[in-house]
């Protein structure tokens, strides 16, 4: 499942570079994250990248965006072709 950031973000900026699927971009007034290249860091970390960076603890589950592990690693690869 794909990550969300909700409406705590103090708009910092700390979770986009750590993205592997660039998937975090600015948006208005908070930071969004993109369902289709989330892949909660699967193949990449051990956690997920934005979460451990994250100030204010603003980065959660998706409840909208729920896959298995299997789903997320094929995600990674169809991004990154491997």
């Amino acid at each position: 499942m794909a990550v969300k950031i909700f409406e705590e973000c103090i708009s910092c900026g700390a979770c986009e570079p750590v993205c592997p699927n660039k998937a975090i971009s600015e948006g208005d007034p908070t930071y969004v994250v993109n369902p289709d290249l989330c892949n909660e860091c699967v193949g990449f970390h051990d956690e997920k990248q934005c979460v451990s960076v994250c100030p204010v603890d603003c980065i959660k589950q998706d409840p909208d965006h729920v896959e298995t592990k299997d789903q997320l690693l094929a995600k990674k690869a169809k991004i990154h072709g491997n």
